[in-house]
């Protein structure tokens, strides 16, 4: 494998890094109904779940795990959420290159919820 080749590959997993991570991040922030879940309603989540788990069954580990392995997740992208302008210039700066190697269109993008505004700053433009 050449230089370049090599190259070309570690750009691709850094620009597919960058469009999950601000993708993941726009998918958390869409409106749902209920009660919003906060970093510390999380944590205290996650604290209650460590105890649990020492004394539960099995089946209820397993669960436990899995609810711990989501809620660890979320918190993630919430921290992330107050770095959503860093994220975006990020993606300006790859998405068009994205974009074009992977056929993603305008349409695309916009129905998964990026906005017009960030599309149009990524020099991506409304399919004609």
């Amino acid at each position: 494998m050449s230089k370049a080749h090599k190259a070309a590959l570690a750009q691709g997993r850094v620009e597919g890094r960058v469009i999950r991570t601000y993708l993941d991040v726009l998918e958390a922030n869409r409106p749902k109904r209920g009660r919003k879940r906060t970093i510390e309603s999380i944590t205290r989540r996650l604290i209650a779940i460590r105890k649990e788990i020492l004394v539960a069954d099995t089946v209820t580990k397993l669960r436990l795990t899995q609810e711990r392995m989501d809620l660890e997740r979320e918190l993630k992208i919430k921290k992330a959420n107050a770095d959503i302008g860093k994220l975006e210039s990020q993606f300006v700066k790859v998405a068009r290159a994205y974009s074009t190697r992977h056929g993603i269109t305008y349409t695309a993008w916009r129905e998964i919820g990026v906005s017009t505004q960030t599309l149009k700053r990524a020099g991506i433009l409304p399919d004609i």
